[in-house]
């Protein structure tokens, strides 16, 4: 009769299965090659340490004052640990970045490429954040934005059923066929979510091409509940994955196999939530176009944080613009880049480099917290800050209170942006959308009870 501990001293890590083995091991008597044999079933995968080193990468980005030198040295120390992970192989860093979590998170503008892995932490909640751009030909700016604020829907939640916009039958198929998004809630907030914008640095955006003087339309948003949902249950599969392949890999680091059901079933779903997101800005745009009587005359799309597959390599953006042509599906070369709502919106292009690996930035990124950057603003009242950097602009908060915080100075200066991309090979801009004005949802929470308990 063999025991547990006779197992444990063959190297065999304790489990469930340990009484159903043992059982059958001595009720068949089984010698020891027959045991060695049965047992093989059994055998745990190594797990896979970090690396001693970081994973060499390639740093876009160079500070230009002592502000940003503490930004960039948080990002540094924060993508050395990442670099860690036992399935890394590469990785960038934009001009934008800056850190997002705690230390060991991937920062927003930061780019990591693993083997056969995919990593729910490495693009965020905010999965397939994204911009669309719909060229709606010569007409007023005013009207567009006009309409257009009656058309979105910022803030929490989502559409009562009166509102909502038709639900496309492919889409309800797409989310009916995938484990992980057929779920009664992630389908009942796929619906109510839909034709909304969230809140943050989202926004809906107007202004007119430099090159062709034709009004452009620009939303900003990711896939809102729905991608959170989805993300909550892939972070739990893949701590169950961590526990077992890599212990020692940090919680927001973990991973899905590619080649198991889960990997496989989780790309589907990310590519769900793609087409669910993509559809999400269509509504908003197809609306605001109707209700003009307009004729779309161009429009196209791109999204900054999402995950990209090529050959066995999964690339991770976190806050970073694909400009390597074959990882976009409509095949359109043409990205958005927006710094603030007093700044163009960059229509840029580009090719995949070894530094830059693919990527470009998403936006101007920030060098200091929300709440920094709102103490730096209390000797001004937010109209007085508002009045001073909005000069000229057409800005609405859909929840009339204005957000500092999402005032151009919340951001990186976007010349240095721009100087930057181009002296890191990240893109060459063909265009700008020049600003009219724009929607955000604006300080929707400054009312909530936490912050008015605050402010007494």
């Amino acid at each position: 009769m063999i025991n547990g501990n006779t197992l444990i001293a063959m190297g065999y890590t304790p489990g469930k299965w340990f009484k159903e083995a043992l059982e059958y091991i001595n009720s068949n008597d089984l010698s020891d090659e027959e045991m060695k044999d049965y047992l093989k079933q059994f055998k745990t995968t190594p797990k896979m340490e970090l690396h001693q080193e970081s994973i060499p990468y390639a740093m876009n980005i160079k500070a230009e004052n002592e502000l940003e030198e503490s930004n960039v040295q948080s990002v540094k120390n924060t993508m050395d640990l990442v670099m860690k992970t036992p399935t890394v192989v590469n990785g960038a860093v934009m001009p934008d970045a800056c850190p997002s979590g705690s230390k060991g998170t991937i920062p927003v503008g930061g780019i990591v490429v693993t083997k056969n892995a995919i990593h729910p932490g490495m693009h965020s909640a905010d999965i397939c954040c994204s911009l669309m751009l719909t060229d709606l030909g010569k007409v007023n700016p005013k009207e567009v934005l006009d309409v257009a604020q009656n058309v979105t829907h910022f803030g929490p939640g989502g559409r009562d059923r009166h509102t909502q916009f038709r639900f496309p039958t492919d889409l309800l198929e797409a989310f009916e066929s995938n484990f992980f998004t057929n779920r009664e809630e992630v389908i009942k907030t796929a619906r109510a979510h839909l034709g909304t914008q969230g809140d943050g640095n989202h926004f809906l955006f107007v202004g007119t091409s430099k090159a062709t003087g034709n009004t452009m339309l620009v939303t900003h948003h990711g896939s809102r509940g729905v991608g959170a949902k989805l993300f909550k249950r892939a972070m739990q599969t893949a701590e169950r994955f961590r526990r077992t392949l890599s212990p020692t890999t940090l919680k927001q680091n973990a991973w899905i196999p590619f080649d198991t059901e889960e990997g496989q079933a989780y790309w589907d779903a990310l590519k769900v939530i793609r087409k669910w997101t993509k559809q999400n800005h269509i509504c908003i745009h197809d609306a605001v176009a109707e209700q003009l009587k307009v004729d779309v005359q161009d429009r196209f799309w791109n999204e900054h944080n999402f995950v990209f597959k090529e050959g066995d390599q999964f690339y991770h953006a976190k806050g970073a613009t694909p400009i390597h042509t074959p990882f976009s599906k409509e095949q359109d070369e043409r990205r958005l880049i927006p710094m603030n709502m007093a700044e163009p919106i960059l229509i840029v292009k580009g090719k995949a480099t070894d530094t830059n690996i693919g990527f470009a930035p998403h936006g101007a990124g920030r060098n200091v917290s929300r709440s920094a950057h709102r103490r730096t603003k209390e000797a001004m009242t937010n109209e007085e800050v508002f009045a001073q950097e909005t000069e000229g602009l057409d800005v609405r908060f859909f929840f009339d209170k204005i957000d500092v915080t999402e005032l151009p100075s919340a951001y990186k200066n976007a010349s240095q942006v721009r100087s930057q991309m181009q002296e890191f090979g990240l893109g060459e801009v063909i265009d700008e959308v020049l600003p009219y004005g724009s929607i955000m949802a604006g300080d929707w929470e400054s009312d909530r009870p936490w912050r008015r308990k605050k402010k007494k």
